[in-house]
């Protein structure tokens, strides 16, 4: 799928009622989502076709670390939306400017087990990318092609306990990397957007 088609695509698609899990855990998840952030889900513009970036969390991090994620984190008081909030973590994780990111839509809320209400705020970059990691939260910055990640056969359900019970959850496995739970949920979302 090329940008102008997904872009197309996202523009018309309806949200779905709510978000998609891999478990039956939603109620639970609301009741806990009281911490708002956001995540920029940033689409990279590369000729020969699109690409998404993640990072992976430093291991000393006390929460999630060692994760594949998307930039970004808790929002805070004086941010005036929540796409701002996308921004300017992604600015600090990873040293993309904000003007370097055309905002083209604003995914349903994901709820966290740990507390979160997370907005995934979709942006496209162009290419070519000078970041610069944040040493203290980000060990490796890398990139998925976008068919790869909207490809339903790469969607695969896992369990895993998690503090004495099972957790149920997407996890989509690219180069010997493996993007699960939260960051994984959000693509299977996408991808159930733009069906």
């Amino acid at each position: 799928m090329d940008l102008d088609e997904f872009r197309r695509r996202l523009a018309g698609a309806r949200a779905p009622a709510a978000s998609v899990y891999g478990d039956d855990g939603a109620e639970e998840r609301h009741a806990a989502g009281v911490t708002p952030a956001a995540v920029l889900v940033p689409v990279v513009d590369h000729p020969e076709a699109p690409t998404v970036l993640f990072t992976r969390r430093t291991a000393q991090l006390k929460k999630h670390s060692g994760q594949i994620s998307f930039p970004g984190g808790r929002a805070e008081p004086s941010d005036p939306s929540i796409e701002f909030t996308a921004l300017r973590e992604t600015l600090e994780e990873i040293g993309l400017p904000p003007e370097k990111v055309e905002v083209i839509a604003a995914l349903p809320e994901y709820f966290t087990r740990t507390g979160f209400r997370v907005t995934p705020v979709v942006g496209v970059v162009q290419p070519p990318l000078e970041l610069v990691p944040d040493a203290r939260e980000v060990d490796e910055i890398f990139e998925v092609p976008l068919a790869f990640l909207l490809d339903a056969g790469n969607h695969r359900r896992a369990s895993r306990d998690i503090g004495g019970r099972t957790a149920h959850y997407y996890e989509i496995e690219h180069n010997g990397r493996i993007i699960w739970g939260a960051t994984a949920g959000m693509i299977v979302n996408l991808y159930r957007m733009l069906a």
